[in-house]
């Protein structure tokens, strides 16, 4: 029995008069109290009356007792909720039909001393409790209701933990009383503080509010949920604009400090672990400054219920989110308060004070002589229209569920035994035989509301979610408009159950990045806060605040919006679009027109402007004209493995072989008129078979080239996914570029060659000759090569292929017409020129105009006959 040495020593200070020892604080000895008879006795601990405990003790004189210096509204309500309750039960013929319940209400005062001392009194049965001694035997104590504040519930716990005696709170939240090894006999109807944070931390991720301030109260409450908060947040990815710790003591200073900051602070939503008292300093610094547009949301409404009634509050906390447990309603207790007497329940100690604070009034017996406008109070006053403001948010019948729940486990005790299987004699248990039945307890309050426990000995509840509305009328007004169900969970977040038109305003450091655009951070930001930058070409975001923009897949493409990605379309140069058969018919217009002067000169072949420099090499020059005007078709259409093979090389030869022609003819025209002695050797270089072995060996290596080229690294059909983002280009790759440059660059050669012959012999005389055009056409064809060089490279896509079917084309065009079209116009326009008596009238004019000019230089100089075949 050593609670017996411990007790005495404890509880030393709770008597009056039984230790001479001098004391801080005493309790009144005259305690009020409200009690019931019955078969099983409850008991309640509410905070109705408070306690005045003045200046501290000097320890010189015995102190003087406790005096009452005022009264609980909300709390004497709450005791009468416990009544209801217990009337509600006794009247039921379902729950305990032969068993009456009575109660004992005790008054704590607000205070640890007056909890102790009356859990003591109840359980002792004495005014002046002795631990573990009873000298009153009556009706079996079933359990303890009680009580508000945490503070007051931790130091009862740690008692009636030590009897195993079922204490059931209604309000108190504290997280460690949660713990079984330390109050193992603790239940309550309210959840803990960690999970209604959690829930309003859920319902800020819920919500989408991404930017946020913390305002926490700076104690073990504050820290730990502030805490929690941060990690919850945290992992959602919500940042934390700043977390302000208000003081436990009252510093008008640091409030002001608080508030500045909140003003200068860019989040709209403020997440509140606060106390009331500490919540209206910050609110009334906030209305001086003007502080409007934040979004309070915090775990609890009470304290936000308090301070509507501050006239402009209604501007700070307007849209104001808050959390209330979902517990079940006490239906008819407001009616049941509107019947109140105090004649009814003259064994109510409480109800006199309640009457008189509640309508401003004096009982006539207190007081001999009655003061002038003093209202006496006549006991038939009505509590109807004095409900208490926001009823259903401030929770005044917040006993009625924990009395239930002890009902419950009593007739679950009585009925099924749970006392060894045998059946419990409802005059004769244990308190601790009741803990077991508590906890396991699972039942439907009359409005429908299921109440169970958790392992921790905390109700299993939803919340209720309200939020701060103004009424058309414009008053401030808290708003049910939605639910939270912690016990249902989507992974790690809880279920939600919303109005379908709730307006939420938002909270984000940055606006939310659309489709199309991803986040970029700000420098030495948070993560929250960043800017939005498009999509470059070829990537989408399909969804808001990317952190990254997607690659799209090689054979789509991405929209203009750059928020999701388009199939791409194969694209050539086709002959049915408008590019490809303009130049098809150029280049069979060019064919034509090769094949229409190849017929005028056959038709006139024995002319002599057609006999004039080498007709045969006229003829293949022009067939080569005609084939390259022709190889420029086998550019259009799709691309196929014989298309590409075919391409390049086509152009390559035929070319080749109209440039070396065109090389014959003027090496032919400057070596007729450099031989100058009959027997010179170089005149076997003007014999038909001369210039005909230039095209040939110029031809035959440009067909060895192209023979290295098809069989080492041929030309293949390739897709273009790069050139045009928005198509894939059909095309031919040219395979190995060195072979392919080679080809071009010998051509090249052979072109410039035959431009420099053909420049030197520009002046040189003759009547039909035709280097001059020679010189004009080579230098046509230069020029549009030499263009295409940096075109073919900058070009992309088709473009690629129109370029170079055009530059054939154009070359092919300047060799024609500048060397055949002249000679045309003397065959089919100008006849006159075209016979051997113009041609003989021309060289007598031309050897007389070379006769003074040798004379004048004083050279002698044979003239060299037209070389002609």
């Amino acid at each position: 029995m050593w609670l017996c040495t411990l007790f005495p020593v404890l509880f030393g200070c709770l008597s009056g008069s039984a230790f001479s020892a001098p004391r801080a604080w005493l309790l009144p000895r005259q305690r009020p109290r409200f009690d019931r008879p019955g078969d099983v006795i409850v008991g309640g601990s509410f905070s109705i009356f408070f306690f005045s405990i003045g200046n501290l003790s000097e320890f010189t004189a015995p102190p003087s007792g406790l005096v009452a210096s005022g009264i609980s509204n909300w709390g004497y309500r709450v005791a009468q909720s416990f009544v209801f309750a217990i009337e509600e039960i006794n009247r039921s013929a379902h729950l305990l039909p032969n068993v009456t319940l009575g109660f004992s209400i005790r008054n704590s005062g607000d205070t640890v001393h007056g909890a102790l001392h009356e859990t003591m009194s109840f359980l002792t049965r004495q005014e002046e409790p002795i631990p573990n001694y009873t000298c009153q035997h009556g009706s079996p104590q079933a359990a303890l209701v009680g009580d508000t504040r945490s503070s007051l519930s931790v130091s009862m716990a740690r008692l009636l933990g030590l009897y195993k005696f079922p204490q059931v709170s209604y309000s108190s939240s504290l997280p460690s009383l949660s713990d079984k090894i330390q109050f193992p006999s603790f239940l309550r109807t309210v959840t803990s503080d960690l999970t209604s944070s959690l829930a309003v931390t859920q319902l800020i991720i819920h919500f989408q509010w991404s930017w946020v301030i913390i305002l926490a109260y700076d104690d073990d409450f504050g820290q730990q949920a502030s805490s929690l908060a941060i990690q919850e947040l945290s992992r959602a990815g919500v940042c934390i604009e700043v977390i302000l710790h208000v003081p436990s003591h009252e510093s008008l200073g640091k409030i002001e400090q608080i508030v500045q900051k909140m003003q200068k602070s860019t989040a709209r939503v403020v997440l509140v672990f606060l106390s009331s008292s500490n919540f209206q300093l910050i609110l009334y610094g906030l209305m001086d400054v003007q502080v409007s547009g934040q979004v309070w949301v915090s775990k609890n409404i009470l304290h936000m219920v308090l301070t509507v009634t501050i006239p402009g509050a209604s501007q700070v906390l307007h849209s104001t989110f808050g959390l209330m447990y979902h517990s079940s309603r006490a239906i008819g207790f407001p009616e049941f308060l509107a019947q109140l007497r105090p004649s009814q329940t003259p064994e109510d100690m409480f109800i006199k004070k309640f009457w008189e604070f509640t309508f401003d009034c004096k009982w006539p017996h207190q007081s001999s002589t009655v003061t002038e406008g003093v209202q006496l109070c006549s006991g038939n006053e009505s509590l109807k229209n004095k409900q208490y403001p926001f009823a259903e948010m401030s929770k005044i019948d917040v006993a009625y569920t924990a009395v239930y729940s002890i009902a419950h486990a009593l007739q679950d005790m009585i009925t099924h035994g749970h006392l060894h299987g045998k059946v419990t004699d409802s005059q004769d248990f244990q308190p601790w035989q009741l803990l077991p039945a508590i906890r396991k307890v699972h039942f439907k309050t009359p409005d429908g509301s299921e109440i169970m426990f958790d392992a921790n000995g905390d109700l299993v509840t939803k919340f209720d979610i309200l939020q701060g509305q103004k009424t058309p009328e414009g008053v401030f007004d808290l708003v049910h408009v939605g639910m939270i169900d912690p016990q249902v969970s989507l992974g790690s977040k809880m279920k939600f159950h919303l109005m379908e038109d709730l307006h939420v305003p938002s909270s984000v450091c940055s606006e939310s990045c659309l489709p199309g655009f991803s986040q970029v951070p700000r420098l030495g930001a948070p993560h929250c806060c960043f800017d939005c930058r498009p999509c470059p070409e070829g990537q989408f975001a399909d969804q808001r605040d990317r952190k990254s923009c997607l690659l799209c897949p090689k054979e789509q493409y991405s929209s203009h919006m750059r928020d999701r990605c388009l199939p791409r379309t194969e694209i050539f140069l086709a002959f049915e679009e408008p590019l490809g058969f303009m130049l098809a018919l150029a280049a069979l217009f060019l064919a034509g027109l090769a094949v229409l002067v190849l017929g005028v000169f056959l038709k006139h072949r024995d002319s002599p402007v057609v006999r004039a420099n080498n007709r045969s090499l006229s003829y293949l020059l022009l067939v080569s004209l005609c084939l390259c005007a022709l190889c420029a078709l086998l550019f259009l259409g799709r691309p196929s493995v014989m298309t590409c093979l075919l391409r390049q090389t086509t152009f390559a030869v035929v070319f080749t072989v109209a440039v070396s022609s065109v090389l014959a003819k003027t090496l032919t025209v400057v070596l007729a008129f450099r031989v100058t002695r009959p027997g010179d050797r170089i005149r076997v270089c003007l014999s038909p078979g001369a210039s005909s072995s230039v095209v040939l060996i110029a031809s035959f290596i440009q067909v060895v080239l192209c023979g290295v080229w098809l069989a080492t690294s041929p030309p293949f059909p390739d897709r273009d996914m790069v050139s045009e983002p928005q198509h894939i280009v059909i095309q031919c790759q040219e395979g190995s570029g060195t072979i392919f440059f080679c080809v071009l660059g010998y051509l090249g050669f052979l072109a410039v060659g035959t431009f420099s012959v053909a420049f030197l012999a520009r002046g040189l005389p003759d009547v039909f000759n035709e280097t001059k055009f020679l010189t004009f056409s080579m230098l046509l064809f230069c020029s549009v090569w030499t263009a295409f060089l940096p075109l073919y490279h900058s070009a992309r896509g088709k473009s690629t292929v129109a370029v170079e079917i055009f530059s054939i084309l154009s070359s092919t065009a300047g060799l024609l017409g500048g060397i055949f079209i002249p000679k045309c116009y003397i065959i089919l326009l100008k006849p006159e020129r075209n016979t051997a008596a113009w041609l003989r009238q021309g060289h007598q004019a031309q050897q007389e105009r070379q006769s003074e000019m040798l004379q004048k230089r004083c050279v002698p100089r044979s003239t060299p006959q037209i070389f002609m075949t």
